[in-house]
């Protein structure tokens, strides 16, 4: 099977924000079970948004970033620390690289807003998924709407 071709870019529009929402009700409401009232939040206006889409416009991911006074609750109150979160890939795109895809421009998308980290709260299956792309767990497990959580964190370089 040769590899699915798609791209990732910001979501600019309420096309590509509603397209964000859906692969986040299909991964998290529905796959995962979490309540579809804490799943979309006040950050969701605030935050940079990814999406990752096919040739087609099949949306495939998506996650968000949150930078400044609605990411200090989840950084530790530091301005220079960008949250990441809501990362959410489709059953049919993964393992094709496509959640790597989004975090780096999730972090490329911090870097142009000058911070100099980026934490997450991963799902506990997920720290190894993290860990590969430069992220350190610290702290620890905590529960996220019922599941097992651990704070990460990777401080960005200018090119890397």
């Amino acid at each position: 099977m040769s590899p699915m071709p798609y791209a990732v870019r910001v979501a600019e529009d309420p096309a590509d924000r509603e397209a964000c929402f859906a692969v986040r009700k299909e991964v998290f409401v529905v796959e995962q079970g979490v309540a579809q009232e804490i799943e979309y939040d006040a950050y969701d206006a605030v935050a940079t948004h990814v999406i990752a889409v096919r040739e087609d416009g099949t949306p495939l991911g998506t996650g968000r970033l949150l930078f400044g006074e609605a990411a200090a609750a989840k950084t530790g109150g530091d301005p220079t620390v960008g949250s990441l979160g809501r990362l959410a890939v489709s059953k049919e795109a993964r393992g094709l690289g496509v959640g790597v895809a989004l975090v780096r421009a999730i972090e490329d998308a911090a870097r142009t807003r000058g911070l100099a980290a980026v934490d997450l709260h991963a799902q506990t299956h997920a720290l190894g998924f993290y860990e590969r792309l430069g992220y350190e767990a610290y702290g620890p497990e905590f529960p996220d709407a019922g599941i097992p959580h651990r704070a990460m964190r990777r401080a960005l370089t200018p090119d890397a």
